[in-house]
């Protein structure tokens, strides 16, 4: 069975953040670049419970690991 493909604007809205294009923007805009030393689910702009979903999705290798990744790789350009 495939995982399911999930889509950036479904991961903010799972950690309920706004999803709209300008909103995602915006986030990263205010929180990028992250430091290559704190791990994505570390950083400070998280509440609990998005910090533990963001740790279990890349720990268990969920279906929502792959766009997590990709949100890591975001906060991380500069």
């Amino acid at each position: 069975m495939e995982k399911p493909v999930h889509h950036f604007a479904e991961l903010f809205e799972q950690l309920g953040l706004p999803a709209d294009d300008a909103s995602i923007r915006d986030f990263i805009e205010r929180h990028a670049p992250l430091q290559e030393t704190i791990q994505l689910h570390e950083a400070p702009f998280w509440n609990e419970s998005q910090a533990a979903f963001i740790h279990d999705a890349l720990e268990e290798d969920a279906d929502w690991a792959e766009v997590v990744d990709h949100l890591d790789a975001s906060l991380r350009k500069k």
